[in-house]
């Protein structure tokens, strides 16, 4: 497993545990929890960057499945970003640098090496979010309208790999993300108004599900209720959910609706 940051590589391992396999972990310096070191077998610090370690890390452990999981803070590709020589030359033959192209040629490099890159959600299928209204609030004909609009606007700048979360209101885009990630584009275009934003996260076009999947959880909430905004809109079985249950109370103690759509 290469583990990025946040609670998903726990939950990855000692999901597999669970399963009966074993996870050994390339963990990322200042990215990974360190208290990962419990949950797996064994574990192999790298700098951000340094990706021909990894390689021969698992190769060296005689691994030939391998999952991603977590994620990067962005900001970082310019602070604190290491590549090895592999990388280097893999970023040259790049036109972008965009998160959904890297981690597609990544994936190829492991698959050279006869690693398979297996999806993340391989032991935890129980993340993805459900289809329908999760919230005891359904959204109102206004918002259903920003939900629709929003909808369209997210699928289009995933389209050019900007990012995945647009928010609105009154069908007029408030923000669009790009690297500084979800809560920071919601905390930008919800501050823009006094309350009823709308938030639309979506997964983009030929996204790859395996090591890309987009995730939710109760901070996502946290800071929607900053800027008084009052829906979220997600894509239904594309989306993972983290901590779910005290993720919908909050959002029904602060009267915001979430709704997990089918894709279109």
């Amino acid at each position: 497993m290469v583990a990025g940051r946040g609670q998903f590589p726990f939950l990855f391992a000692r999901a597999a545990r669970r399963n009966g396999v074993k996870v050994f972990s390339a963990a990322i310096e200042g990215e990974t929890w360190p208290e990962l070191e419990q949950v797996v077998e064994d574990i192999y610090w790298v700098k951000f960057g340094e990706f021909q370690k990894i390689i021969s890390y698992f190769k060296k452990m005689g691994l030939k499945d391998a999952v991603m999981t977590g994620g990067i803070t962005k900001t970082n590709m310019f602070a604190h970003f290491q590549p090895d020589s592999l990388v280097k030359t893999m970023m040259a033959r790049l036109e972008t640098l965009n998160d959904d192209r890297v981690l597609r040629e990544l994936a190829a490099e492991f698959e050279k090496q006869d690693i398979v890159i297996r999806p993340s959600t391989l032991y935890t299928p129980e993340l993805k979010a459900p289809p329908g209204i999760l919230t005891r609030r359904s959204p109102t004909p206004d918002e259903t309208a920003d939900i629709e609009f929003g909808w369209k606007m997210a699928k289009s700048i995933g389209k050019l790999d900007i990012g995945q979360c647009v928010v609105v209101r009154r069908r007029v885009v408030l923000a669009v993300e790009a690297i500084e990630g979800t809560d920071e584009a919601i905390r930008r275009g919800g501050g823009l108004v006094e309350q009823g934003a709308v938030v639309i996260k979506v997964v983009k076009p030929n996204q790859d599900l395996r090591f890309d999947i987009p995730s939710v959880g109760p901070g996502t909430v946290a800071v929607m209720s900053e800027v008084q905004a009052t829906v979220l809109a997600i894509e239904a079985q594309k989306t993972l959910i983290f901590d779910a249950d005290r993720m919908i109370a909050a959002a029904d103690k602060a009267g915001i609706a979430i709704v997990a759509r089918g894709s279109e």
